[in-house]
């Protein structure tokens, strides 16, 4: 009985406990890990020489502009690091100081060595936009804090480091699992056959076995929720589950390097683990005797002080979201909704068309904000834009069920509100609000002198559109996730997108706002919700329109499915007719969305519709009328 009890305790020891690591270790540890994920990196991308090819991936002369750069200084620094000759001198320095970082030694050199590496990474970072991953980010990581850690000569700032390091593999654990946890697939253990099932980052074999053991994959699913959610109880008294967690995260990582080819994800995050190890060991033991934690009362502090700071910031932008842009104004629409608008009268003198904009799904007005400055500055129109219900400064009754003819209704009940009978009146929408200005303009009859449709959708994309109908399958849990994420208070934790930006100073900080609101998510999938059901029982034709028209596409919407460029064409189709102008325009380079946020796609996008409005009659010439560059469709039907 003694043997049995002796033997238990040893298997307990063995698989329970810290893992001591003393403060030279866990350094020497980290950097050789995370040297060896960007040796991996570097030669990948010396190897993959076709990447850098005209046409290729990592195309520089594409790449770059992608990229919005308001400092001459800034692009002519990261031009000089897109230089063929440079890019590849760079990543076979990386490749040199990651081989030596392998080798032994303890010498300060090896600090220059991980914050070179470290800090070229950050600087390349834009010539390989394709092609980089989570694997990379945690390697700077870990680069620069070891790297500066080497070089300081105090104990208490390598702990310092070291306990900076071990506090982000914390937080990416624990952020990572309470975000999946906000997904239904992963709550009910079915996200695994899901992910195995993809292109991207599928593994046919592991797939079918999950396939075929759903109770067993169910299991799975819910181990790595737990593993990460909880992750933090590494810092329970003693270090009781250090070597549990630690040898659970590394399987699951080398897991992921095998079925999902996530192959540099093993070393990068594991690379994180040292400084773990070496934070938990307790303090009684000689490994950790000298250690200096006062740093994590310092982030305790600075967390508390950030929390307070943040909450407060929330509320003063969800009322600032909430308080509309100075000068708005509301209508009541037939619903009982309150639909906020802002009027931007044009300068011009005499009857002046309205033009009455419409945004995408789970969108805001700000989205237009390139489009707005050049009208305004051109001054021919008084242009309307508005929140839709339940968004921004908008109320939504909800009294009945939701469908798609009520933000139809309320766009009805706007144009009522802000153009007289006198006023040529043109509809511009952008994705879902394309298709509200269509069917609006349905109802209006020939009170609509003219539609615009921005990369428009159409109500039969997900019966012709097979990565539209694959998309919309996901995209119900994806607004229902984030809406949930933002009412329970990680508002404060959402970093603001590169698209904001891009856009107009005067506008960046309201669209964020827009943005990490979980109203404009939550209207959003009601809006989708209503939208998919609608779609999928379409059976069209589209009906005729006795108006002008203007169908702008994305150059990477209509190329990248062909389907949309069908369906464009339908949208033009719908409106030819004697003495109607038609035309269609694609903004060449121009996605989705950079079709309106960046300056240049957005710029041409203003001037393809001002032309179009001074074809039909609708504004008078220009000084002025240069247009950048755009392809055309079909030919168009004039008006002679």
């Amino acid at each position: 009985m003694s043997k049995a009890r002796d033997l238990s305790a040893k298997v307990l020891s063995t698989v329970l406990g810290p893992i001591p690591v003393p403060r030279g270790r866990a350094m020497a540890l980290s950097e050789r890990l995370a040297s060896l994920t960007t040796l991996v990196a570097s030669l990948e991308y010396l190897r993959r020489k076709e990447d850098r090819e005209p046409g290729g991936l990592n195309d520089w002369r594409i790449a770059r502009d992608a990229l919005v750069v308001d400092s001459p200084l800034k692009r002519r620094i990261m031009d000089a690091i897109g230089d063929e000759k440079v890019t590849n001198a760079l990543f076979g320095a990386q490749a040199v100081a990651g081989a030596a970082l392998l080798m032994p030694g303890r010498g300060r050199w090896r600090g220059g060595a991980s914050l070179y590496m470290g800090l070229s990474n950050i600087a390349l970072y834009p010539r390989r936009h394709f092609g980089t991953d989570g694997s990379d980010q945690v390697a700077i990581l870990v680069q620069t804090a070891m790297g500066a850690a080497r070089l300081s000569r105090t104990p208490q700032v390598q702990d310092a480091l070291l306990w900076y390091v071990a506090l982000q593999s914390n937080l990416s654990y624990a952020i990572s699992g309470w975000v999946k946890l906000l997904g239904q697939d992963w709550r009910e253990g079915t996200a695994l056959p899901g992910i195995m099932r993809t292109r991207t980052y599928g593994h046919e074999g592991m797939w079918r076995w999950s396939s075929r053991h759903p109770q067993s994959a169910r299991w799975l699913a819910h181990g790595v929720l737990t593993l990460e959610c909880l992750f933090p109880l590494v810092y329970l008294p003693g270090g009781l589950l250090v070597r549990p967690m630690l040898a659970s995260a590394a399987a699951f990582h080398a897991a992921n390097g095998y079925f999902m080819g996530l192959g540099r994800f093993i070393t990068s995050f594991v690379s994180m683990h040292p400084a773990v190890a070496y934070t938990t060991t307790p303090r009684w033991r000689p490994e950790a005797a000298h250690r200096d934690d006062t740093v994590v009362q310092a982030a305790a502090l600075t967390l508390a002080g950030a929390a307070a700071l943040s909450l407060l910031r929330a509320a003063d932008r969800r009322q600032w979201v909430r308080d509309g842009w100075p000068g708005s104004q509301s209508v009541a629409t037939r619903h009982g909704n309150k639909i906020s608008y802002h009027r931007m009268e044009g300068s011009a003198k005499g009857v002046k068309p309205v033009v009455v904009m419409c945004c995408g799904l789970a969108a805001s007005p700000e989205m237009f904000g390139w489009l707005l400055q050049t009208m305004r500055d051109e001054g021919s129109c008084d242009v309307v834009t508005y929140s839709r219900a339940g968004t921004g400064p908008s109320s939504y009754a909800g009294d009945q069920p939701f469908t798609l003819q009520e933000s139809v209704d309320d766009l009805l009940d706007l144009v009522a509100e802000v153009a007289s009978d006198d006023q040529p009146l043109i509809l511009v929408g952008h994705s879902l609000g394309g298709e509200i200005a269509r069917r609006a303009a349905v109802e209006l009859g020939d009170r609509v002198s003219a539609v615009v449709y921005l990369d428009s959708a159409h109500p039969e994309e997900l019966q012709r559109s097979e990565k539209q109908s694959k998309t919309a399958a996901r995209l119900d849990g994806s607004l229902g996730m984030i809406a949930t994420s933002l009412r329970s208070g990680m508002g404060v934790l959402m970093p603001r997108p590169e698209w904001v930006g891009h856009l107009p100073a005067a506008v960046r900080n309201r669209a964020f706002a827009q943005h990490a609101d979980s109203r404009i998510w939550r209207a959003g999938r009601r809006e989708w919700q209503a939208t998919e059901a609608d779609f999928r029982a379409f059976t069209g034709p589209l009906p005729p329109l006795a108006c002008h028209a203007l169908v702008i596409s994305a150059e990477k919407t209509v190329t990248q499915d062909p389907a949309q460029k069908e369906m464009h064409e339908d949208l033009a189709h719908a409106h030819r007719g004697d003495g109607r102008v038609v035309r269609s325009a694609t903004i060449d380079r121009a996605g989705h969305e950079s079709l309106l946020v960046n300056p240049r796609f957005g710029e041409q996008t203003t001037r393809q519709i001002l032309d179009f409005l001074r074809d039909i009659g609708a504004v008078g010439p220009a000084d002025d009328q240069t247009t950048p560059p755009a392809r055309h469709g079909p030919p168009s039907t004039r008006k002679e």
